[in-house]
């Protein structure tokens, strides 16, 4: 037994010595910012929705648990397991995806929430890096081996989320899942030709997103011309980031969570902002800037194919999350409702986002590989 937990004990520190030490603490850093975060947001929010005051930390607690548990777990996977745990996550998301357009509850005109024992999961945002990982997988297959239809396949999955994605509808997540797919299909080497009609098919999702649901058009109409309706949240918060200062006024201190109903999630910039000031909002965005270069950096010294692809999906979908939050924030773009990864309160967005730092941290090991799949 011992010997055991000797050896076991030698393994984990193997894998983690091998893990990229920039990226692992650039994760924590975030972690930490979240909880901070949570502490000083969430409670007002709680309160004025008649629950606990400490409901909101209590459930980002217990769902902060297994994202750390995903990502060191997924950090010490070997690249032929995190292919294999994506093409099962995959699989899995899609029948809940499926299951949620037929028994998930309908919220404000959108089926995305399966109700698992109480708690609500939405199975849409584990699909995400599992997209990343296996629309890669084929991607590489397929440029490396010529007989297998690596992008056809690649491609066919893609139709499969996005159709339903806009079933649900979930616009948000359909761009976002968008955007790793035309990153990955850039880097695969795909001809300029095909490149520019799948940008044109990517463009037109936003018109046909308006014409189609009422709340896009609502809230595209409102960033357009904040006359045409309801824009509160919005205003206030650039209020808020206008006055902050350079230290804020301290934790605790703020009321700018006390007047927005989504100062936990969308608009949580502002209540850090507010609280801790210009010096340590800049940080944490500093934070999401240094992990996306040091991600992007890792992939110009890799040596195998698949990695390089299936880090940048995964990369684009930390980076374009961050910056729809962080554009709605500062009326840069419309609001959507997506959340800052590690920071916004949410259970399934917060164990996603661990298992795609996982994924990236696998995935980037300090290892010597020949070009290919390994």
């Amino acid at each position: 037994m011992r010997q055991l937990a000797v050896k076991v004990q030698s393994f984990l520190y193997n894998r983690l010595r091998q893990v990229d030490k920039v990226l692992l603490y650039g994760a924590f850093v975030l972690i930490l910012f979240g909880i901070f975060l949570t502490l000083a947001a969430s409670p007002a929010v709680a309160e004025r929705n008649h629950i606990g005051a400490f409901h909101f930390i209590y459930r980002q607690f217990v769902f902060l648990v297994p994202a750390v548990i995903a990502m060191i777990g997924t950090a010490m996977l070997s690249v032929q397991h995190i292919r294999r745990l994506a093409l099962f996550i995959l699989v899995g998301g899609v029948l809940c995806m499926i299951g949620v357009l037929l028994f998930g509850a309908e919220i404000k005109g959108a089926r995305r929430w399966l109700n698992v024992m109480g708690i609500g999961l939405q199975p849409s945002e584990f699909v995400k890096p599992a997209f990343a990982v296996v629309c890669a997988w084929f991607l590489a297959s397929g440029r490396l081996m010529r007989r297998f239809p690596g992008y056809r396949l690649a491609i066919g999955l893609y139709v499969i989320i996005g159709g339903l994605l806009f079933l649900q509808p979930d616009i948000g997540m359909l761009l976002t899942i968008s955007a790793i797919f035309g990153v990955e299909l850039f880097l695969s080497g795909i001809p300029m030709v095909l490149v520019g009609v799948l940008g044109a098919a990517f463009t037109a999702l936003v018109p046909i997103a308006y014409f189609c649901f009422d709340h896009v058009r609502g809230r595209i109409d409102r960033f357009l011309n904040p006359e045409a309706g309801e824009a509160y949240q919005v205003e206030k918060s650039l209020e808020t980031l206008q006055n902050a200062g350079w230290f804020g006024k301290g934790p605790g201190e703020g009321i700018v969570k006390y007047e927005l109903p989504d100062a936990h999630t969308d608009f949580i910039l502002a209540v850090s902002a507010e609280e801790f000031g210009f010096i340590l909002t800049v940080v944490l965005v500093a934070a999401f800037a240094v992990i996306l270069l040091r991600g992007f950096w890792l992939i110009r010294r890799e040596n195998n194919y698949f990695c390089q692809i299936a880090v940048a999906g995964l990369l684009t979908q930390i980076a374009f999350q961050a910056i729809v939050n962080m554009g709605s924030t500062l009326n840069l773009l419309p609001t959507k409702g997506m959340t800052l990864p590690f920071i916004s309160y949410g259970g399934s967005s917060l164990v996603s986002i661990g298992l795609a730092f996982g994924m990236i941290l696998g995935l980037m090991h300090r290892r010597t590989l020949s070009r290919g799949l390994e």
